[in-house]
Parts: C-alpha cells; sequence; structure tokens
C-alpha cells in the first residue's frame, strides 16, 4: 500500500530528502552502529569521519534520540559518521579521539537542555541523569551547547561547527536565563558556531553536508531556513533585503497589522478597521442583485464604480515576505528592559508558521564588536514520505554496545533510563499545535502536525516484536507530543500556510481546524491486532478538549488503550492562570471525565485519570491556588506529582516571568501586568496548596490563608482545607508512588494487592482498594503500592522519613 499524499502546502515547497545524489562514501555501506572508537572505524574500513556528531547524551541508536536520526540520516546520504558521545569535556582530547572530520562537527547538548537536565526548578542540583547509563548525574556540563562547542574548536579550529538541539533551538536569539536571573546573549554568538540549526533539522542539515561536500565554504551558507548565523555589518549577503523595524508589526497600519491570536480571519479584519474577503464578495453580490432589481424600476439609479487614485498608485508597496527581515531590539536593548524583552518574544512568536514568517535579525554588541545574529525562517515540515524515511532507517534499537554491563545486555547496572522508557513505544508523529505557554515543543518542533503513514508505524511495530530484546508483548506508547494530533491539522492548505494564531484549539477549537479521529482510530484497532501483540498502551499526553470532538475516539482509547490509568493535564482550574497558559477550562476536563467513566464502566474497567497541575504560573494568584486545593479536595485527590513552573528558554510564560508583561497581546508600556510568582516563599507556597494533605505544609498554609482572611478553612471538619492539629513530622516528603496515600483498610483478598495482568501499564486495583461512591481514586490518592517482589502490604511499617 502506498503512502497517503500529503495535502499540505509545504509538501511541495522543499527539495525532498531522498532527491540528493549519494556522497561517494556509501561504498562503505551500512553500520551496525555508528563508531565511537577508532577500532571500529577499523572494522568498517574507514580512514576518517565525514561527520562527527558531539552529543551530551549516551548513544542510543533509536529514532527517539536526536544523535542517532541525524547519524542515520547523514548515513543514509552517503556520509561517514562517527559519534563522540558524552565526552570529558575538561580537555580538547577527548573531542580529538575520532580523527578531523572531513566536513564538520555536528555539536548537541542531548534530548534534553542541558541546565534543565541537570537543575531542579528550584534550581537545585539533581542526582540522577535518565540518559546516563547508570542513571548518574554530571556527565555533561552547564551549557553544554557552548562548552562542547569551544571544545570542538580548539581539537581542530578549521573545521566548521554546526550547533544543533533543542538547548541551542530554544537559545537562537536572546533569551532571559533563568539559572543566572539574566537576558544572555545568542547562542550563535556565545558558541561561536558556524551555524545553528533550530528544530527538526534533517532537512537542513542534509543540504548544509551536501554543499559542504561540495567545497562550498561555510560562511556562505546563508540561505538554509531554519538556520542561525552570524552576519557583520555590510556583509554583502545581506544585500537585496527589505528591512522592518519590529515595532511596527505591534502597530495597526498599511504594513503590518497587529493579529489578535483568538480571532477568526473576519473578526480580525473587522477588529483592523476591514473586512473579509469573503463577507465583502457576498455583501457585493446581494448589492449588486439589488441594484439590478432597482434598475429595472429605475434605469436612472446605477451602481458607483470606483477607481485607483493615480497619484497614489505605485507609492504604497508591502516587501515581499520571502525578502524581508524583521529588525528586533538589539541584545543590549532586550537585556535592561524588561518590556521590550517581552516585545521581541511576542515577534519572534508570531513569525514561527513557515508558511509566512519572514527572516529575523538581532544586533549583539557595539562599535568594532557589532555583530547581527540572523534567522532564517523556521524549516519546512516533513511530508509523510519524509517522515518514514527518517523512522525507516537502519537503527539497531538499542544502547551502544559500549554501555553492556557484565552479562552483555542494558538491563543491569548501565540501564539508560530513558532508552528503558521508550524501548517499547513509537512515535507516530512530530509538532503540537496547543501552543501552551510554558511548553516549548512549538518553538522547537513547530505548530504544524508531521504525521508517519499507517504501513510505517505498523512496520515499526513488528520491529519492536520480532528483534527487540525483551519485549514482552506490550506496547508503551503509539503516541509524540500529543498523543491525539495524528493527522489533524487546517481543512485548507492555504489557511495553514496565512495563519499566524499560536494556537489552533484556544480559546476554543478553530474552525477551520479537522478534528477527525478516524485515523487514529484506524492505526489503534490495525496494532493492536497484529499477532504478537498483547496490548498497546498510550503513555503520551492526551489533549482532552480535542479529544471529547471524537466520542468513538475516547471509547476506543478507554476501552483498549489505557492500563489502569491515563494522564491528562488540565494544569490548573482557575480562569487566570488558565489564559496565560493558554488551556482550556476545567469543563473540558469534566466533561471528558464523563466520558472516561462511563466507557470504562461499559466494559467493566475500574481505571482512573491522573490529572496534573502546575504552581507557580505566571498569573497564578495565592487565591487561585487555594482554589485549586479546595477543588482537588472535593474530588478527593492528592496529588503526588506535582510540577512548579519552570521558565524555560524564549516561552511565552518565561518571557511574562521576566517582563511581567503579557506577550499574548499588544506590548506597550502600560499594556497588561502579569502577577509572577517570585520569591522561594511564594513558590513554596504555591507548592503547598498542591498538596494540602502534607502534614509538612501545613503551618505554611495555616499562616496564607490567615493573612488571605480565609482562616474558615482551617478545622477539623470534612468542609475545612487543612486541620488545626499538627502532628509530629520530621519534614520529610515521602512519595505517594513509594508509599500509599490513603491507608488501605479492607481484609486482603489472598494474592499480592495490586497484582497487575500481563501487559498492564499501570497497578491493577485489587478487592482492598474499590473506592467509595462518588469518589475517584487515582495514583495521587490510594492506588495500591507496584509490585516489587517486597514484602507484602502491611508486612511491616516504613521507616519514619523513608523515601
Amino acid at each position: 500500500m502506498n503512502a497517503p499524499v500529503d495535502v499540505s502546502f509545504f509538501a511541495r515547497a522543499a527539495k525532498p530528502l531522498n532527491s540528493y545524489r549519494k556522497f561517494w562514501a556509501a561504498r562503505f555501506g551500512t553500520a551496525p552502529f555508528l563508531p565511537m572508537s577508532r577500532a571500529e572505524m577499523d572494522k568498517l574500513g574507514w580512514d576518517s569521519c565525514d561527520i562527527i556528531v558531539v552529543t551530551g547524551d549516551a548513544y542510543v541508536d533509536h529514532p527517539s534520540f536526536g544523535m542517532s536520526v541525524i547519524g542515520r540520516m547523514l548515513e543514509a546520504q552517503g556520509f561517514r559518521v562517527g559519534i563522540i558521545a558524552q565526552p570529558d569535556w575538561q580537555s580538547a582530547d577527548p573531542f580529538r579521539v575520532l580523527g578531523k572530520p572531513n566536513l564538520f562537527f555536528g555539536v548537541t547538548a542531548g534530548n534534553m537542555d542541558s541546565m534543565i537536565n541537570r537543575y531542579t526548578a528550584d534550581r537545585k542540583i539533581r542526582s540522577d541523569d535518565a540518559y546516563t547509563p547508570g542513571d548518574v548525574g554530571g556527565k555533561r556540563p552547564d551549557r553544554a551547547a557552548i562548552v562542547y562547542s569551544q571544545r570542538c574548536r580548539e581539537a581542530y579550529k578549521d573545521v566548521p561547527i554546526i550547533l544543533g538541539g533543542i538547548e541551542g533551538s530554544l537559545r537562537r536569539i536572546a533569551h532571559y536565563d533563568y539559572w543566572s536571573d539574566k537576558v544572555r546573549r545568542s547562542v550563535v554568538v556565545d558558541a561561536k558556531c558556524d551555524l545553528l540549526l533550530y528544530g527538526n533539522a534533517e532537512r537542513a542539515i542534509v543540504e548544509i553536508a551536501h554543499r559542504l561536500a561540495a567545497r562550498e565554504p561555510v560562511e556562505q551558507i546563508t540561505d538554509v531556513r531554519g538556520t542561525a548565523f552570524i552576519r557583520r555589518s555590510g556583509d554583502e549577503s545581506s544585500q537585496g533585503w527589505f528591512e522592518i523595524d519590529s515595532t511596527s508589526i505591534d502597530t495597526p497600519g498599511r504594513v503590518e497589522a497587529h493579529v489578535n491570536p483568538y480571532l477568526m480571519i473576519s473578526d480580525q479584519a473587522r477588529e483592523q478597521g476591514a473586512t473579509c474577503a469573503k463577507e465583502d464578495e457576498a455583501a457585493a453580490t446581494a448589492a449588486r442583485a439589488e441594484a439590478q432589481g432597482s434598475a429595472a424600476v429605475n434605469p436612472l439609479i446605477k451602481p458607483l464604480n470606483f477607481v485607483p487614485n493615480p497619484a497614489l498608485q505605485g507609492k504604497i508597496k508591502v516587501p515581499p515576505r520571502e525578502r524581508s527581515v524583521i529588525r528586533l531590539p538589539s541584545y543590549e536593548a532586550v537585556k535592561s528592559d524588561p518590556v521590550l524583552y517581552a516585545h521581541a518574544n511576542r515577534v519572534l512568536h508570531l513569525e514561527t508558521n513557515p508558511g509566512n514568517a519572514r527572516a529575523l535579525v538581532q544586533a549583539h554588541g557595539d562599535g568594532v564588536t557589532a555583530r547581527d545574529v540572523w534567522i532564517n525562517p523556521p524549516p519546512i515540515p516533513l511530508s509523510t514520505a519524509e517522515m518514514d524515511m527518517v523512522f525507516d532507517l537502519p537503527y539497531a534499537r538499542s544502547p551502544h554496545p559500549a554501555y553492556a554491563d557484565e552479562q552483555g545486555g542494558h538491563d543491569g547496572a548501565t540501564k539508560i533510563p530513558a532508552w528503558e522508557m521508550i524501548r517499547f513505544s513509537v512515535n507516530i508523529m512530530r509538532g503540537c499545535f496547543g501552543g501552551c505557554t510554558f511548553c516549548s515543543i512549538t518553538e522547537h518542533e513547530g505548530r504544524i502536525i508531521q504525521s508517519r503513514s499507517e504501513e510505517s508505524i505498523i512496520r515499526e511495530v513488528e520491529d519492536i516484536r520480532d528483534k527487540v530484546k525483551g519485549f514482552t508483548g506490550v506496547i508503551s506508547d503509539l503516541g509524540g507530543p500529543t498523543a491525539n494530533m495524528y493527522r489533524i491539522g487546517c481543512k485548507t492548505p492555504e489557511i495553514e500556510a496565512a495563519c499566524r494564531k499560536p494556537s489552533c484549539v484556544f480559546p476554543g477549537i478553530c474552525q477551520n481546524l479537522n478534528t477527525s479521529h478516524d485515523p487514529l482510530i484506524k492505526i489503534y484497532r490495525r496494532a493492536r491486532a497484529l499477532k504478537g501483540i498483547k496490548k498497546i498502551l498510550i503513555g503520551s499526553g492526551l489533549r482532552y478538549d480535542l479529544a471529547v470532538k471524537s466520542p468513538e475516539y475516547v471509547k476506543e482509547l478507554v476501552q483498549h488503550h489505557v492500563g489502569g490509568y491515563l494522564k491528562i493535564a488540565p494544569e490548573h482550574t482557575e480562569q487566570g492562570p488558565l489564559s496565560k497558559m493558554m488551556k482550556p477550562g476545567i469543563g473540558s476536563y469534566d466533561k471528558f471525565k464523563q466520558m472516561f467513566e462511563k466507557f470504562s464502566e461499559e466494559v467493566g474497567k475500574k481505571q482512573f485519570l491522573i490529572p496534573y497541575f502546575i504552581a507557580a504560573h505566571p498569573g497564578t494568584s495565592d487565591e487561585d491556588m487555594m482554589n485549586l486545593a479546595l477543588w482537588l479536595k472535593r474530588n478527593g485527590f492528592r496529588a503526588d506529582q506535582v510540577q512548579t513552573f519552570y521558565p524555560s528558554p524564549m516561552a511565552t510564560a518565561t518571557a511574562m516571568y521576566h517582563s511581567n508583561r503579557n506577550p499574548l497581546r499588544k506590548i506597550t508600556r502600560d499594556s497588561e501586568a502579569v502577577d509572577i510568582v517570585r520569591g522561594e516563599k511564594r513558590r513554596r507556597l504555591h507548592k503547598a496548596f498542591l498538596r494540602y494533605h502534607d502534614p509538612n505544609n501545613w503551618p505554611l498554609l495555616r499562616e496564607a490563608l490567615k493573612t488571605m482572611g480565609r482562616a474558615d478553612l482551617i478545622g477539623n471538619g470534612k468542609q475545612h482545607l487543612i486541620p488545626t492539629f499538627q502532628p509530629m513530622t520530621d519534614g520529610a516528603y515521602q512519595s505517594a508512588r513509594r508509599k500509599n496515600s490513603t491507608p488501605v483498610s479492607a481484609k486482603p483478598t489472598g494474592k499480592p494487592l495490586g497484582a497487575a495482568p500481563a501487559g498492564a501499564r499501570g497497578p491493577a486495583l485489587g478487592k482492598a482498594a474499590v473506592p467509595s461512591k462518588g469518589r475517584i481514586l487515582t495514583q495521587h490518592t490510594g492506588l495500591p503500592p507496584r509490585v516489587t517482589g517486597g514484602k507484602p502490604v502491611g508486612a511491616s511499617k516504613p521507616r519514619k522519613g523513608a523515601r
């Protein structure tokens, strides 16, 4: 069966990945693993590498790991690619281990930003690293993209450095850095790389590799989409561009009218004093009909004809978008002025649609040190055929043999948790049009969904079944950034290419969005019908406001693909923070919960929703958190997995955090101020409201409730949030995942509590954990402990303060 033909406007806008003539080194064939040592190179018959990829992650040859996707894609183009994984950055010697690359160094900090990987939201150092063998922390430096680039330059100063990965992608312009609490320069300047590739970089890296192989100087490669680089003033390559001052972007007028992201096209036109073309056409048709009718009665009445004013013809011109560049406020300006920072962030997010985005430029430095960071428009999304090509590459689907333990496997002391998580999962799409302001997916992958074909997905499921060691018949996920956006997009390619809304589902689902889940339902049914597949689980986060548009999908999901519990993310219950997050109201959650419970009951399954919430998000008041805590108590939730807002680089919510302004609207000196949760005490308070049931939080909550004038919530009744008494505690926190947060009082059932059926993703419920009528039990409120092979529940009491 042939893959479905892409209908996207973008599929026709770029050179296909498989259309390049292969590099001469293709004669060496495919490597079982990309080499990490000279011995492996010798075995392959290589005298050198054409390209060396330096990464902050352990090398796992799997399509969920960026270095593997880029390495295998370049290998498919005929290049010899080596991997230097988690090198010791104290000197340049480990960067010389594979010799000098013939074409370039490809540098990435890894699948995660190195600072987020290393530090918690409270800026405390993490002791673990899921992308390192043995889950050991400290195997990569802070700001790894900069450090690795500098060491590569030190190792071989004349070799071009191409920087990529999410760390570079989110730092492509001057950005607020949470860890130093200041605005930092573009990573292009700090890393001194020749080119930065942002977003999913297959298309850009393939073009750049072939152009460098053709001996084109790297400084002349300035026209590739999805790249950023440094231009000096007077550079000839900058000639012929129309420069637009970014301050005009938010000024209604002829050149660039401000676009309200929440309005439909006709509403936007009316807001700007204009009208929608379709409405104009309809009105004109009606006017002509009326005029013709009137003329038949009175031949003296004739319609007016308007002609353009010849004095204005040729004087008002809009520069072509493909040759337009928007000048953002300089690094020095945004560093010293948070309002200008918020403005620059807003403009960047308005220029993210590959169909209409323009280039951006931002000055760094003054005088002789002045240079411009030039950011080309975003990359053209991959077609379905190209997505299939990326995921059908010959991945070994396991960590490199260098990480094997004493038994020669990867399940012992050298286990890599990130690989274990996705070992039996399948990525079916990329991108997200949700636009959540705290999330960086849109800034990196874009909001246009790129989907694989059904055949490619089924092939990968069969490969996991037949080739991956340890497979038990359970696929842990068929998903992506969002579980249920597969093949969902704009109804017409023209609207998709012209739209500038940051979200297709906020404040409501766009009328131009196709919300059909039929292709996804078909894949679910076909995949679980494969021989040897016991169960298909969905582990990716679900966009429930989109799912309720397809009751058939919700039924399919709930009755066949939930292993005990399903995670969803309402994030909050109050409209204030939700509007700053661009998330739907809690009513959407209630509607989905009703459907979830109904379809679970139809098949006699006891399944539970796991809602996630964010504390201390911009726009959240203390009263908002108090109301969320009251909602949690009314609904019987005891939240264990609590997120505190983490200001990641370039996110819209991070711009709110830094500037106290709302970049979702026009930025002025007098524009809307946003309530920002700063300081350790207030952040702890917001987190404490989410964990209102933890006695260690009660003193802080009592003080806050009295200050807020809500002492009526302190008492020992069911209507109170926290009690008046204070038990003896040692201040320690014990996760509800390791110890039940709700004691089980019923008699044992004769088998270990929580024994799960084969293939279940979450713990099954024993009789002792049956909830009382009207109460919802989740992982937060009393699912039985996981079966670990230890003593049965109740055999011994846990040590005080045990973790």
